[in-house]
């Protein structure tokens, strides 16, 4: 038996996929809503933060 019809013989398999591309939509439609809205201010600490490090190191 091919694994194919493992598959097909397990009901409501056809939902997993769906559900599997929704889960992945939401998830970077909500990221591209974070970056838009973000604080600017904080991401530019943010981006800062490495460079105070290696400063502070020397």
């Amino acid at each position: 038996m091919k694994f194919i019809n493992y598959l097909e013989s397990i009901a409501g398999i056809e939902i997993f996929p769906l559900i599997s591309l929704l889960v992945f939509s939401l998830f970077f439609i909500a990221l591209i809503f974070y970056v838009i809205k973000a604080d600017k201010k904080y991401i530019e600490h943010m981006q800062q933060i490495p460079f105070e490090q290696e400063s502070q190191n020397k």
